[in-house]
């Protein structure tokens, strides 16, 4: 990323600069919380820095993650009033999480996910977990399919998103 008129270390400058840190003086910190209580906590906390008018940016609760929730900020004081009297939190940790930390978790990526009509998979969440089922009808632009139940004694189609399915078997000619 150097250009011809600017040296390596303004080029990395520029790119320090262009992370995102939108609120430049905003930091993140680490909400302990009650284990599967977390999407309660974001709504309460989110509520609680409303009604308080408090300088918080955002309220993340990254997926499959237990127990801990992130608060983006102004300082400490400001995460910690909003916890405060919260049902469910368990108290803010002292040191404050570098967003390298947490890009993972919080960066969405588009995949191309390879399902087709016809597609025999297994359902890896909600109440058909574990289920087989063969894939009727795909959706990609709402990221859902249709599928119908293999061991049903009557074929009833349901509608899952894509990412709640694993194909484990394709027919072959389609």
């Amino acid at each position: 990323m150097v250009d011809e008129t600017g040296t390596q270390e303004q080029a990395e400058q520029a790119e320090e600069k262009s992370k995102p840190e939108e609120n430049k003086g905003s930091m993140i910190f680490s909400l302990r919380t009650t284990a599967n209580r977390e999407d309660q906590v974001v709504d309460f906390l989110a509520a609680s820095a409303k009604k308080k008018k408090l300088e918080i940016y955002s309220v993340i609760r990254p997926h499959g993650m237990r127990s801990y929730i992130f608060i983006e900020a102004a300082n400490r004081i400001e995460a910690e009033t909003a916890a405060f009297e919260v049902p469910y939190a368990r108290g803010v940790l002292p040191e404050p999480v570098p967003y390298e930390e947490i890009e993972h978790m919080v960066e969405t990526v588009k995949k191309e996910i390879n399902i087709q009509k016809g597609d025999i998979a297994e359902i890896i969440s909600g109440p058909f977990k574990r289920e087989k089922c063969k894939i009727t009808k795909v959706d990609k632009e709402k990221e859902e399919v249709v599928v119908e139940l293999l061991e049903a004694a009557v074929p009833i189609p349901i509608t899952l998103k894509i990412d709640s399915l694993k194909v484990i078997r394709r027919e072959e000619g389609e």
